[in-house]
């Protein structure tokens, strides 16, 4: 399978190759391209949001125009947009990435260690 880590370091050798590095020149410089990078991001967060919008659209569209039920409209609407949402879940984890590999934290570890922190909380969230 792959390895959070191997694609921690694809991105960083592939942003190097398109020079979308975060800015290292001086505080001024590297404050505002780390602004910039935390903007596009968000706004990738936003296409996101589009994506699953316009799912739900898809699926009100199919039960009153086709008269399909519920179920199979958000089926068939999921299918019709899970290519785009999977490349704007892409766009976020790039950017991600990027406060990552600028920041040279492990991902993978920080996840893990994240999760395992989660798991042995004493007050959960109940769901």
């Amino acid at each position: 399978g792959v390895v959070l880590r191997d694609v921690q370091e694809y991105l960083k050798t592939f942003q190097k190759e398109m020079k979308w590095e975060i800015s290292n020149s001086s505080y001024k410089d590297t404050r505002a391209s780390i602004l910039n990078n935390y903007m596009l991001l968000t706004t990738e967060i936003g296409e996101v949001a589009e994506e699953f919008r316009a799912i739900f659209n898809e699926t009100y569209k199919l039960i009153n125009t086709d008269g399909m039920n519920e179920d199979q409209a958000f089926e068939i609407a999921k299918e019709m947009h899970k290519e785009n949402i999977g490349k704007e879940i892409a766009d976020c984890l790039a950017y991600l990435m990027k406060f990552a590999n600028y920041l040279e934290i492990d991902l993978e570890e920080s996840f893990y260690s994240k999760m395992n922190e989660i798991k042995s909380r004493v007050n959960k969230d109940q769901r």
